[in-house]
C-alpha cells in the first residue's frame, strides 16, 4: 500500500471530476469459490478499488459522497471465530486511517445507504461489474434487472477513472519496475532451464513459482508454448524438442498488484537455426525501432504502422512477401504474419483499465478503431502522454489455418508469396515484448534489461 495521502488525493481528484453529483460506489471483490464455498481461487482485489483504497481484503467497498466530498469505507470487523482461522487483522478504524477515509460503516449499513439513495432517485455512479455476484447485488440494491445493471454503469465515472489511472505517479512506476524485475527472473530461469524432453508444464511451473516467490502471483495466465503461432495458448502439455522455438509470454504482479508483461522467444536447441535467426532478428528490429519512436505526443497507431512496415519490408527481403511494403501495409496484407496490435496500456491490470471500456482507454476523438483485420486488434492507438505505461510486442507468426484460408482465396496475392510461405507452415511464431514508460523527454524501458539479442539468448541457452 501507498501512504494515506496518496489514496486521499486520488479520491479528491475523482470527486472533482464527477459534475453530476450523487453517490459513487466502488466495490472491492469477494472470494470466488473453485468448487465449494471454503475452497477459493487465489484472491485478487478489484483494480479500481485498489487504486482508490489499496486494501487487499475481500468484502469491502467505498462510498464517495459528491456533496460532502467524503469517503466511507464499508466492511465489517472480524469476529473471534474468524480470527481463530485467519489470525489477527486490522480493525475497520485502522483500515480507514490507512487509506485516509473519513468514515466507516458496516457492510450491511453501506448497502442500505445505496438502497435509500436509489429509492430517493439520487444519481448512483458505479463501474461496469464483471462478476456475476456483483451484477446480482446491484440489481437487488437498485431495483433493476441484470441487463439494466450492465447497461447502467456510469460513463462519467469510467472516463474519470481512466483519466486518473492512465498517468502513473512515481510510486506506481516503482511498483512496475519491481513487477518487471520479478518477471525478468522468470524469463531468465526459463531460458536457462528449458531442455529437450521436458514438458511445457515443467517450464511453466518454474515460472509461476518465481512469481509467487517475488511476493505476488502471475499477472495473467502463463503462455509458454512451442506453438507460438497460437496467440493465447495456455496449454502446457507438449514436449520440447530440438528444432522447436519456445515462446514464453509471462508476467508477475508486484505485491501491490502492478503487472509485468514480458515475452521472449528462444530455441530449444542451443542456437537458432538460419530461418529462426532471420525471423527473430526481424521481430527484434521492429521492436527496437518501435521503442525508439516512443515519446509524448506520438500516436501509438503510427508506431504500430511503423512496426508493420518494418515487418513487411523484412519479409519481402526474405521472399515471403512481395511488392511495395507500404502498399502491403495499407492493404493489411502483413496481418497474415502480424495479426495483432503492437501493444496495450499496462498498470494495475495487464490490459490496463479495459474493464472500463477498451475504446475509451486506447482511442479518443482524434483516432477511431479500424475495421481492417489485424489493425482492428490494436488496443492502444491514441497519442501518448507523460506517465503512460504500455507494452511493445511485435511478432511474426505462421498460422496454418490462416495461411490456408488466405491462400485458397488468393487474398492479397499481389503482396504474398504463398509458395514460399508454405515452407514455413511448421515454423510457429516469434514475439518479443517489453514494458515502457513515457517520460517528459521520451521513454524508459521498465525494469532491468532482459536478454533479447540473439547473442544474449544463445549464451543463456548454451550456459555461457
Amino acid at each position: 500500500m501507498f501512504s494515506p495521502s496518496t489514496y486521499l488525493r486520488r479520491r479528491k481528484e475523482l470527486l472533482g471530476m464527477i459534475a453530476q453529483g450523487g453517490l459513487i460506489v466502488v466495490f472491492g471483490n469477494e472470494e470466488s469459490p473453485m468448487n465449494y464455498t471454503d475452497n477459493t481461487y487465489p484472491f485478487r482485489q478489484d483494480s479500481n478499488f485498489l487504486y482508490l483504497a489499496g486494501l487487499p481484503d475481500a468484502h469491502h467497498f467505498l462510498l464517495l459522497d459528491t456533496e460532502t466530498g467524503t469517503t466511507t469505507l464499508c466492511g465489517d470487523d472480524l469476529s473471534l471465530d474468524h480470527i481463530v482461522w485467519m489470525g489477527a487483522q486490522p480493525s475497520m478504524a485502522e483500515k480507514a486511517a490507512a487509506i485516509g477515509a473519513e468514515h466507516t460503516a458496516s457492510y450491511a449499513d453501506g448497502l442500505e445507504r445505496i438502497r435509500q439513495a436509489a429509492r430517493q432517485l439520487h444519481p448512483i455512479h458505479y463501474l461496469p461489474p464483471y462478476r456475476a455476484d456483483r451484477v446480482e447485488l446491484l440489481a437487488e440494491l437498485l431495483g433493476r434487472t441484470p441487463a439494466q445493471v450492465r447497461q447502467g454503469a456510469s460513463e462519467p465515472l469510467c472516463r474519470a477513472m481512466i483519466a486518473l489511472r492512465d498517468h502513473k505517479c512515481d510510486e506506481e512506476v516503482a511498483e512496475m519496475d519491481l513487477a518487471v524485475n520479478i518477471t525478468r527472473s522468470m524469463h531468465i530461469a526459463a531460458m536457462q532451464s528449458a531442455a529437450a524432453g521436458q514438458t511445457e508444464a515443467a517450464v511453466a511451473g518454474i515460472v509461476e513459482g518465481l512469481a509467487i516467490a517475488g511476493g505476488g502471483r502471475l499477472s495473467y495466465p502463463c503462455i509458454g508454448t512451442i506453438n507460438g503461432h497460437i496467440l493465447h495458448n495456455h496449454h502446457h502439455h507438449n514436449t520440447l524438442a530440438y528444432g522447436h522455438l519456445y515462446l514464453l509470454d509471462a508476467g508477475a504482479s508486484s505485491p501491490s498488484q502492478y503487472a509485468g508483461d514480458i515475452t521472449r522467444t528462444f530455441p530449444v536447441s542451443p542456437n537458432f537455426d538460419t530461418r529462426q535467426r532471420e525471423i527473430y532478428q526481424l521481430v527484434l528490429l521492429a521492436e527496437e525501432q518501435a521503442i525508439a519512436a516512443l515519446h509524448p505526443g506520438v500516436r501509438y497507431l503510427d508506431v504500430h504502422l511503423q512496426a508493420a512496415l518494418t515487418i513487411a519490408t523484412g519479409l519481402r527481403d526474405l521472399g515471403l512477401m512481395k511488392g511495395d511494403p507500404a502498399e502491403a501495409v495499407a492493404a493489411g496484407a502483413h496481418a497474415l504474419f502480424f495479426p495483432h496490435g503492437l501493444g496495450h496500456a499496462i498498470g494495475l491490470d495487464v490490459h490496463d483499465m479495459e474493464d472500463l471500456n477498451e475504446d475509451w482507454v486506447g482511442y479518443d476523438d482524434t483516432v477511431q478503431r479500424s475495421a481492417q483485420f489485424g489493425l482492428r486488434s490494436l488496443r492502444l492507438a491514441k497519442a501518448l502522454d507523460i506517465g503512460n505505461t504500455l507494452t511493445v510486442e511485435p511478432g511474426i507468426y505462421f498460422i496454418p489455418a490462416l495461411i490456408d484460408r488466405w491462400a485458397a482465396d488468393q487474398l492479397h496475392s499481389p503482396f504474398i508469396n504463398y509458395g514460399a510461405v508454405a515452407a514455413y507452415r511448421d515454423f510457429g511464431g516469434i514475439r518479443i515484448e517489453d514494458n515502457v514508460l513515457i517520460t517528459p523527454t521520451g521513454h524508459r524501458v521498465l525494469g532491468d534489461p532482459i536478454p533479447k539479442t540473439i547473442a544474449e539468448v544463445e549464451a543463456l541457452r548454451s550456459g555461457r
